[in-house]
């Protein structure tokens, strides 16, 4: 597949997995989806965004977003926010929340597994198997 291709496919998937994170935020008020599954589905929602740019292998993107995410988290613990004055926009202060929890971070490395083994089957040749043809 063509990167022209590569880069629709992660377009549309991000496009897709935003409205579905954002449906999540507005309309879902359980403790499993939205506090769990939702930040599962972000790191896919930042792979995507990634992919669009850079849609070739790129091995280590998974452990990145990883530790992306992890930092985004701490800052919550430090409340880097409200210490540089962005607690009074309100989506920056959605992006970048306001509590600190590891299970978050549990969260962030559930979906960064599901993106390891994404790449695994994507380029196998990692593992010693024939590339899948799309």
């Amino acid at each position: 597949m063509s990167k022209t291709k590569w880069r629709i496919l992660y377009l549309s998937l991000f496009l897709l997995l935003f409205m579905t994170e954002l449906l999540i935020a507005v309309l879902i008020h359980d403790e499993f989806v939205r506090p769990y599954l939702g930040d599962v589905l972000v790191v896919l929602v930042i792979y995507c965004l990634v992919r669009i740019f850079e849609p070739i292998r790129w091995r280590l993107l998974p452990i990145f977003i990883f530790l992306f995410s992890a930092v985004v988290e701490f800052s919550q613990y430090f409340d880097l926010a409200q210490l540089f004055g962005l607690a009074r926009y309100k989506i920056l202060r959605i992006i970048l929340g306001s509590v600190f929890d590891w299970k978050d971070i549990g969260c962030y490395a559930v979906g960064c597994i599901i993106l390891g083994m994404y790449e695994l089957f994507l380029y196998p040749h990692l593992s010693g198997k024939k590339q899948p043809k799309f």
